[in-house]
């Protein structure tokens, strides 16, 4: 049964005609040999039913049939017709970590072992935001682990914090660029949207941002991390603290002492929360 047949079914409005053979038209027992809706509409079946007694009723009755088909077409918005953007803005965690495990939607996807989602509580206060997985992350498929990461550890232990305990670490970027390259611009706009779902699930109370990539990317305009470090930012609504990343501690250690002030100034917005 097709489409248009299955609405005059609906409607009422099916079988419309049925010719029996040798008869010129006139009417049988509808088990005999009935015109498809679709055969009325044509200009063959039309011609075929000149000759009908109910010709005169033909044209209302066809005319009824189009304009039923014509209003049968609810305007449903479904997944088909939506963005990427509010379908992933409507996801739960199970459904966001899906989609982020299964994404390919960039060319980093093809070049890393496999996506880094991100760890931690997922009603943290505290949402620390870094740039991409390295190779250590990349290989464990967890943000942070490798030497950046355990100075990362110790910058939240220095401010009596703890990984995993009200503390949630993500990155701008799910996968790990090639080289450790900083993401690119069509990545970053590719995969925010995932981590602009999980701050949106995790509601925390401040954001503190670990390096250019991410600052820039939360604000959404570009500028030198220095003029963007040591002041409090805004992100839809949440206080966002911008400091050097880790893995730029590393080489640059005498940059620690900012940090530490960085973090300082961190931990008295939230006092004042």
């Amino acid at each position: 049964m097709n489409r248009e047949e299955a609405v005059l079914r609906e409607l009422n409005l099916y079988p419309l005609w049925r010719l029996r053979e040798g008869n010129g038209g006139a009417i049988g027992h509808p088990a005999a040999h009935q015109r498809h809706a679709g055969d009325i509409q044509s200009p063959a079946a039309l011609e075929s039913l000149s000759q009908s007694p109910l010709r005169g009723q033909r044209d209302t009755v066809a005319s009824t049939a189009v304009q039923a088909v014509e209003i049968v077409e609810p305007k449903v918005e479904t997944a088909s017709n939506k963005s990427r953007e509010q379908l992933i803005s409507e996801l739960n965690w199970p459904e966001l970590k899906a989609m982020v495990r299964d994404c390919t939607a960039c060319k980093l996807r093809a070049g890393c072992t496999q996506t880094v989602f991100g760890t931690g509580d997922e009603k943290a206060d505290w949402l620390f935001v870094g740039e991409g997985p390295g190779a250590d992350e990349d290989a464990q498929g967890e943000p942070f682990v490798g030497q950046a990461g355990k100075l990362l550890d110790n910058m939240l232990a220095a401010i009596k914090l703890k990984r995993g305990n009200n503390v949630y670490i993500a990155n701008i970027v799910k996968c790990r660029p090639p080289g450790n390259r900083a993401p690119e611009a069509d990545e970053i706009a590719t995969c925010l949207p995932y981590l602009q779902r999980q701050i949106a699930l995790i509601q925390p109370k401040i954001i503190v941002a670990l390096g250019k990539t991410a600052a820039t990317s939360l604000l959404g305009r570009d500028a030198t991390l220095g003029s963007l470090r040591s002041k409090l930012h805004d992100y839809r609504g949440i206080p966002l603290i911008i400091t050097y990343h880790p893995a730029y501690l590393l080489r640059s250690p005498m940059e620690k002492a900012k940090t530490w002030q960085d973090l300082c100034l961190a931990v008295e917005t939230m006092q004042k929360a």
